[in-house]
């Protein structure tokens, strides 16, 4: 079997619906190695489920952008899920392959054979770091949240923003969407959130929440974790551009947003010239390039994009966090 066959069969070999407890939700990194002595790296993604499941998603190399969803159910055996199951990818590629495989204590490991290659594989979790966790405001910056009080925040109709306060200086989404009291018009946004674990929940009913820019425009905030990227999952303009890439860390691990926006353009006459344009990382990677947004998206605060807004962050109904919110007028 040539090493493009087990590309392709690894690639295409692991989404596997399984259980998992929650300390094996997340991202795994390893290798496999054939009897013969080839090899190549392995990345995982397991993603929560309902009733004790979840799916295994294994790449080569990389952060699977597209992969392939290729199922196999296992079963708990005394604190310790196996699974196995057939792949069959044709006489040129090899033929089937039977798959045997573990997770337990957030370790990845087991076998695979077939008629060109027989091997194992191992993966361990690992824990992916936002490149920009943690940045400080520039000189200049306004700062919405440090972690002390909401004084920068109110509900709509200028009600005091009532969201809960945690022990660790974040702040949780509850009692309605808030906005900041000061408007800006362009602007460079530094975001931290955090999504709930919530495996009996699927879609939009997964950790959702959002951040509106000038209460008008949202980028979306969702558990969509592993998922090939969509316009209304984690990242999306909502329902107007699908990420170039799924950047999500999973549920319970921050996340950043840092957001490049200008505003749309009007003539003395108060026509719009130009669109709403923004330009979004997530997680320190390019997911948004000068994007143009031709109107306010759902479930905006201000539908006017004449009339000067906040930034806005949403409630839907799930307990996402915030901590360290700033903005450079620009």
């Amino acid at each position: 079997m040539k090493q493009s066959y087990y590309v392709v069969l690894l690639s295409f070999l692991f989404v596997t619906l399984l259980y998992a407890g929650d300390s094996d939700y997340g991202n795994y990194r390893g290798s496999y190695t054939t009897l013969d002595g080839n090899s190549d790296t392995l990345f995982a993604q397991v993603i929560a489920g309902a009733n004790d499941s979840c799916i295994v998603m294994i790449t080569i190399g990389n952060i699977p952008e597209n992969a392939p969803q290729i199922r196999f159910y296992g079963t708990k055996t005394g604190g310790e899920m196996t699974f196995n199951g057939k792949i069959d990818l044709g006489p040129d590629m090899g033929g089937s392959y039977d798959i045997e495989g573990r997770i337990t204590d957030s370790f990845m490991d087991g076998t695979f054979s077939g008629y060109e290659a027989t091997g194992t594989f191992e993966l361990k979790k690992v824990f992916i770091k936002s490149s920009t966790l943690g940045s400080k405001p520039p000189e200049g910056a306004v700062v919405l949240f440090d972690g002390v009080d909401l004084e920068a925040w109110e509900l709509k109709n200028e009600k005091r923003a009532e969201w809960k306060m945690t022990i660790d200086g974040a702040m949780e989404v509850t009692k309605g969407d808030i906005i900041s009291k000061q408007t800006f018009g362009d602007q460079q946004v530094h975001v931290e959130f955090i999504t709930p674990l919530m495996p009996d929940k699927t879609g939009q009913a997964r950790g959702n929440s959002g951040v509106y820019l000038q209460g008008k425009y949202e980028v979306q905030i969702l558990d969509s974790f592993g998922l090939a990227p969509k316009d209304d999952y984690c990242g999306a303009i909502y329902k107007v551009a699908a990420p170039l890439k799924n950047a999500c860390l999973p549920p319970g691990e921050w996340q950043t947003f840092d957001i490049t926006f200008f505003e749309p353009r009007f003539d003395q006459n108060g026509n719009k010239i130009k669109d709403a344009v923004i330009t979004v990382k997530h997680n320190g990677i390019l997911i948004h390039s000068n994007v143009s947004i031709p109107g306010p998206t759902r479930a905006s605060m201000i539908n006017d994009e004449k009339v000067p807004g906040g930034l806005m962050l949403q409630d839907h109904g799930n307990p996402v966090q915030f901590r360290n919110i700033w903005i450079l007028p620009l």
